[in-house]
């Protein structure tokens, strides 16, 4: 508690005054519309005017709520029929003129701040906070990093305000950097600083994170704990308890996580006291966690032999990822990696806090690369890596690491097929299967043969492999049987357009044939075209893995008027794009495949044939963005060979539906995914 003493002695309702915001509905894009900030805004407009006993006159009251006004529940008293007919949107106008011009003529002893809706953090760790008027040429925003460094200047009358509460309920989650993410610069700027005033901020989650908003009842996880803490407190009583009730809320929230309900909750996290001390480090007794322990000069010492030299193997974002959550934290939002090197990686987690018990996030990394490091082949770094945990968690007396989880088991069928040496029909073929070994299981024995013959083995390996129980490393059954997930089509550059994904193949009783496409996943490759691009091919595939399969520049569109001789040479400038969607109308080989392997871009999606899409590819395999539109950025592209079987099954209900309804079939599906994957590729050598 502060001390009373430590209150400006006429502090009370009539010298307390608030900007009180939620937005839920956003002018952007309905996508951005939620349910609860408007009402979470009303709740706690209501404790001020209500046990708090502030005068309404003293609020400003910004709502932009999705229903209509009289849907929300203002309460049967005076004061809130005040403010019901005194509120006004939440734009950014309403928003400066309330904050910048209108509160700092008054003269009070404390001012808070609440705000409810969405938040970005901008290139400079600001807080961003959307305004109604929010649209995707321009997001109108409140910088509060900003607007707070204003409160503390003399523009605000010296005398008044030498307490300033800011209490905020949104995500703080980094802000994605795309052309169309247009906040602009709001600086406010401000005069002198004026000695003695202070402000307190408690925010609904750390930076990297979001917060959790429960839309069926219309709250905020925070706001419901912050006002079930100081609810029916008097404006004295609230100002000098609130450390403690940030201590409290703090403790719920990772008590929700040690109860098993998530470690993907919002995690409370403050500023300062009133007295510019942390306190969420203090009192260890009463249940709040330590600070995360950092990695010793020891520690560092040991990494920096272990990485010098060592390029970040593919499993480096997986490990980054189970990292925070071996640790009891949140994930960041945004995807990739902070660094390029594996030293930058465990910087910025180094810098992140721990989860409880102290367990600094680098440990847990370290461990995932020598689980992985061992599967893949490295056993003596994975051996210097394990010593490296090992004699950390002893040393920082760190609590026990559960494992990291075994690297995700898959089936694949790989079919290779080659051109004759003296240009014959058919094709030379071999088929292998990847599970956990590789082990070739047919081939054409240096005999051409045509594709139907090649589509019965096909059939014949994929009905042994469903037959057979998968075996382990030693050799013995598991009693399971693998399916077979996806099957890989490696083909000489004429056959890259071949239907394979409609190949028949049995299913179920009477005969019934499916098309392979909506069994497995089935992507074509040519490795044999990129023999003078394998630097770019490789780097590209590198870089998406360290991306985790999503970035704003991983994906590029390529457009009707963008085909020219030197889009190849455009693609090679750098490791992104990785993945190309061809939106042009013309048959792909017409230009755009030909630019796709120069450039050495390891995934494609195109139509077969060509044509007018009824679609853009980009609208079926991407999600919606901030502005509604699909999003390249969002796009999974790791997980394209799935998302592509996806959206041919629900090509063919709809077609199937169009059929029982005796109307016009929709249109099959033709989608073609290039999928080379350089780190997998059995078979190096000509069949010649």
């Amino acid at each position: 508690m502060i001390p009373a003493g430590f209150l400006p002695p006429a502090l009370g309702p009539q010298r307390t005054f608030a900007l009180v915001a939620g937005v839920e509905r956003y002018e952007i894009s309905h996508r951005w519309n939620l349910r609860g900030p408007a009402r979470d805004a009303l709740r706690f407009a209501r404790w001020l005017t209500g046990p708090a006993q502030v005068p309404p006159g003293n609020l400003r009251l910004l709502l932009s709520p999705l229903d209509e006004p009289d849907a929300l529940d203002w309460s049967d008293s005076p004061a809130m029929a005040a403010l019901r007919t005194a509120y006004r949107p939440a734009t950014e106008e309403n928003v400066k003129a309330a904050l910048l011009d209108e509160l700092p003529q008054c003269d009070g002893d404390l001012l808070w701040i609440f705000w409810a809706g969405h938040g970005y953090l901008g290139p400079r760790h600001e807080l961003m906070l959307p305004c109604a008027d929010a649209r995707p040429s321009q997001i109108r925003h409140l910088n509060l990093d900003s607007a707070l460094r204003w409160w503390r200047t003399d523009l605000v009358k010296q005398r008044s305000f030498p307490l300033q509460a800011a209490l905020v309920d949104s995500c703080r989650v980094d802000a994605p950097r795309d052309a169309r993410w247009n906040f602009g610069t709001n600086d406010y700027g401000g005069g002198l600083s004026v000695p003695g005033r202070r402000q307190f901020r408690l925010y609904a989650s750390r930076e990297g994170e979001a917060a959790q908003n429960d839309a069926e009842r219309g709250a905020g996880r925070f706001t419901e704990a912050l006002l079930d803490e100081i609810g029916g407190h008097s404006v004295r009583e609230s100002v000098s308890g609130l450390p403690v009730a940030a201590r409290s809320i703090h403790r719920a929230f990772r008590e929700l996580r040690e109860r098993g309900e998530g470690w993907q909750l919002p995690q409370f996290v403050v500023d300062r006291d009133w007295d510019a001390c942390s306190f969420l480090d203090e009192d260890p007794s009463g249940g709040i966690p330590q600070g995360a322990t950092r990695l010793d000069q020891q520690a560092w010492d040991g990494l920096g032999g272990l990485f010098a030299g060592r390029e970040p193997p593919r499993s480096t974002h997986e490990a980054y990822a189970w990292a925070f959550k071996a640790a009891g934290c949140t994930t960041p939002v945004g995807g990739g990696l902070p660094g390029e090197s594996l030293l930058e990686v465990v910087q910025d987690l180094d810098e992140r806090q721990g989860g409880r018990g102290g367990m600094p996030l680098a440990v847990p990394f370290v461990r995932f690369l020598a689980d992985r490091a061992a599967a893949s082949g490295d056993p003596a770094w994975a051996a210097r890596l394990g010593e490296w945990v090992a004699a950390t968690r002893e040393r920082l007396a760190l609590p026990v690491l559960p494992p990291p989880p075994p690297p995700p088991r898959t089936t694949v069928v790989h079919v290779r097929l080659e051109t004759p040496p003296d240009g014959g029909p058919g094709h030379l073929a071999r088929i292998w299967l990847r599970g956990r070994r590789t082990e070739h299981v047919w081939e054409s024995e240096g005999a051409p043969v045509g594709l139907d013959a090649v589509r019965e083995q096909l059939v014949r390996q994929l009905a042994l492999a469903g037959a057979a129980p998968a075996e382990e490393e030693d050799g013995e059954e598991t009693g399971a049987y693998p399916a077979v997930d996806r099957v890989e089509f490696h083909v000489p550059y004429a056959l890259l357009d071949t239907a394979f994904d409609q190949w028949p193949v049995p299913r179920g009783p009477a005969g019934r044939h499916r098309a392979l496409g909506l069994l497995h996943q089935v992507v074509v490759r040519c490795p044999q075209e990129r023999a003078d691009t394998r630097a770019a091919w490789h780097g590209s595939w590198r870089w998406l893995r360290l991306q985790g399969g999503r970035h704003p520049d991983a994906v590029r569109v390529v457009e009707d008027h963008e085909l020219h001789d030197g889009l190849g040479m455009e693609l090679a400038g750098g490791p992104a794009p990785a993945c190309v969607l061809d939106h042009t109308t013309a048959a792909p080989h017409a230009g755009l495949l030909e630019a796709v392997l120069e450039g050495g871009v390891p995934v494609a999606v195109w139509r077969r044939g060509g044509g007018t899409p009824e679609r853009p590819l980009l609208d079926l395999l991407a999600p919606a963005g901030p502005d509604g539109r699909p999003d390249p950025g969002a796009l999974d592209v790791l997980g394209l060979p799935a998302r592509v079987r996806d959206v041919r099954r629900a090509a063919a209900g709809a077609a199937a539906r169009a059929a029982h309804a005796r109307q016009p079939p929709p249109g099959e599906d033709q989608l073609v995914l290039l999928w080379d994957d350089p780190d997998d590729a059995p078979g190096v050598r000509s069949l010649a």
